[in-house]
């Protein structure tokens, strides 16, 4: 094969409320705005080496997709934000400052193997894992 699979590159989710999925990514995990194609309904969060493109359901692209998601259609199950340090108790704690439930923390295999992560939503039902290091020690 002449290619390799670095790691991802981007996600695309389509969002009723775009300020709201930005106050979100960027205000609740530390996301950064890089790119606004508001002709387009496109919004591009830095999320590490990776972007989180965010599509308004009510612009011209995201009305191609369908309905908005909610309760009875996702647009995918969940994807992955690697982070480090996973401190639970620091990481419970700023999410309760925005008033955002995590799940239980329990070891998931990931792009780097065995480690700790938890599960929780963004405004738009989507499912967002905040997965930690592989556990190095495992055999």
């Amino acid at each position: 094969m002449s290619f390799a699979i670095l790691g991802i590159d981007h996600v695309v989710l389509r969002v009723s409320d775009v300020e709201r999925s930005i106050a979100f990514y960027c205000g609740v995990l530390g996301c950064t705005v890089e790119r606004r194609l508001e002709d387009a309904g496109i919004y591009q969060l830095r999320a590490g080496r990776a972007l989180i493109d965010l599509v308004d359901v009510a612009a011209p692209l995201g009305r191609k997709g369908g309905p908005a998601p909610g309760p009875d259609g996702h647009n995918m199950d969940h994807f992955a934000l690697r982070i480090e340090p996973f401190d639970e108790a620091a990481i419970r704690a700023h999410l309760a400052s925005h008033g955002i439930e995590a799940g239980k923390v329990a070891t998931r295999y990931g792009a780097e193997g065995d480690g700790p992560s938890l599960y929780i939503e963004d405004p738009d039902g989507n499912t967002v894992e905040i997965k930690g290091p592989a556990d190095r020690s495992a055999p």
